[in-house]
């Protein structure tokens, strides 16, 4: 089978493929263009999905087949179990699980390059100086690098899958001088190439330098993200995910694959530009988000303690609540964590549906760091089938909550925190928030009074145009629903 491939790759000069693979390469490199492109808007994101598994199939092909691959034995079973393996968890992962699945792929491309950047170098020793030219030490530049950029990629991604699990608390690490610990690393990670790129014979001690390097890059990743607030895990997903991009073309440089350099170009500017819209919405600087995150400034504000008295809690009930929503024209949903965790979305579309019936306005307002995972509602509404014209960003919505009767937030607490515009010694001051207190009735699904991610309170429960529906989001919109729809 693999010959039949070759001699239908191969070029018409010679019956070299190498032409031909470059052009499938070039086909694959489009493909994977034209998905990130399709996944910019919900209504092509299904074409874009269908590209990119396409690039990536026509990809695999063109690689195995290459002649100078020679150990199938190894290969093939290695692509059969980890294709089983991914197909395995991708069905089984519930979507709350998903930021942490994504996470922790991230860690195995920063795995992959420190692998590859290794192996290479122990390939690239062998040969004496008097065979070096000046493309071997370009070359030895790239090892380095990639090396670099992986071994922070994947233990950064590793704490980051640890937070979002839970394994690991989510508050900030902020050990005393931790700016100086992370400049000194980053500074012995760039000077280490100097040493390193010495190849005076194969006896050199330039391993000594490149495991060196490697064990200060997994150890600057680690802290990196230990340092990081809760509130900012969503960007820190989003930048990991542009590190790994940086990390598998650096791989491509350094296994002179042209489609790695490609994908891993796309994956990591596609990354960083994300990153950047996401701490632009969030008033945040990129820099601040990378070296300290929510509750680490300068200043050592920490956090509001979980549960401080502010005031009273005015509950409600289903009963109650369905009668005020029959009174009501204009409604806005805020889907939250909660929501994720409860599964509760496709009751949530029920409910929206049901309200629409019976002549109703519905929309939902989503916050650009929602949830665990850059556009993760959007994805849980998409998946319940929730129409794409209805589902409104921050910045389109906010405006529309002072003419709004009702706000149902399932699950969310920061995201709709006044603390973020009204209180300059909170930790999240200066985040954009969805204006809910705005409205008419704001009522709150939560199980109990706990903070949000970031560990902050947040005042709104406490204000006099707020309800609180205590319990499971599930079981409350199972209990909202049976009553609109009886009424």
């Amino acid at each position: 089978m693999l010959e039949i491939f070759t001699s239908l790759l191969g070029s018409a000069e010679g019956g070299s493929p190498g032409g031909t693979f470059t052009i499938a390469y070039l086909l694959a490199g489009v493909l994977f263009i034209y998905s990130l492109g399709g996944l910019s808007a919900q209504e092509t994101a299904r074409r874009g999905i269908v590209a990119g598994l396409l690039g990536m199939t026509l990809a695999l092909i063109i690689t195995i087949v290459d002649d100078r691959i020679q150990a199938y034995s190894l290969i093939l079973p290695t692509v059969i179990v980890g294709g089983v393996i991914g197909a395995v968890l991708a069905k089984r992962v519930a979507m709350t699980a998903m930021p942490e699945l994504v996470a922790i792929l991230h860690s195995f491309v920063g795995l992959a390059a420190v692998l590859v950047g290794i192996s290479n170098y122990m390939d690239q020793a062998l040969k004496a100086a008097a065979d070096f030219e000046a493309q071997d030490y370009i070359h030895m530049g790239e090892i380095w690098a990639g090396v670099a950029v992986g071994g922070i990629t994947f233990s950064g991604s590793v704490i980051a899958w640890a937070k979002l699990r839970g394994s690991v608390s989510g508050k900030p690490l902020l050990l005393p001088g931790r700016h100086v610990a992370n400049a000194l690393m980053g500074i012995f990670v760039i000077l280490s190439a100097v040493p390193f790129m010495q190849v005076d014979s194969p006896s050199t001690p330039g391993m000594v330098w490149l495991l060196a390097m490697t064990a200060i890059s997994l150890i600057l990743g680690v802290h990196l993200v230990m340092s990081i607030g809760g509130a900012d895990m969503p960007v820190v997903v989003s930048l990991l995910n542009s590190y790994s991009g940086w990390a598998a073309a650096a791989a491509g440089f350094m296994l002179e694959n042209d489609l790695l350099i490609i994908t891993g170009a796309l994956v990591g500017s596609s990354g960083a530009i994300l990153s950047i819209i996401m701490c632009r919405a969030m008033n945040r600087s990129i820099i601040n988000v990378v070296f300290g995150g929510f509750g680490t400034g300068e200043g050592g504000a920490a956090p509001a303690a979980a549960g401080e008295a502010q005031g009273e809690v005015q509950e409600t009930t289903a009963d109650e609540l369905a009668e005020v929503l029959r009174q009501s024209d204009r409604v806005i949903i805020v889907p939250g964590y909660g929501m994720a965790v409860a599964r509760a979305q496709h009751l949530v579309h029920d409910f929206e549906q049901t309200l629409r019936d019976r002549g109703k306005e519905v929309r939902y307002a989503i916050h650009p760091v929602a949830g665990r995972l850059p556009g993760h509602m959007n994805v849980l509404l998409a998946e319940a089938g929730v129409s794409y014209e209805i589902v409104l960003e921050m910045d389109e919505i906010n405006p529309d909550f002072e003419e709004t009767d009702v706000v149902l937030v399932i699950g969310a607490n920061d995201i709709v925190n006044p603390s973020a515009l009204t209180d300059e010694s909170s930790p999240i001051y200066g985040m954009p928030v969805l204006e809910a207190w705005k409205s008419k009735q704001v009522v709150i699904f939560k199980r109990g009074m706990a903070t949000g991610y970031a560990g902050v309170d947040n005042p709104l429960f406490f204000y006099e145009n707020t309800r609180m529906l205590f319990g499971d989001a599930k079981s409350s919109m199972e209990a909202l629903v049976d009553r609109v729809r009886q009424g």
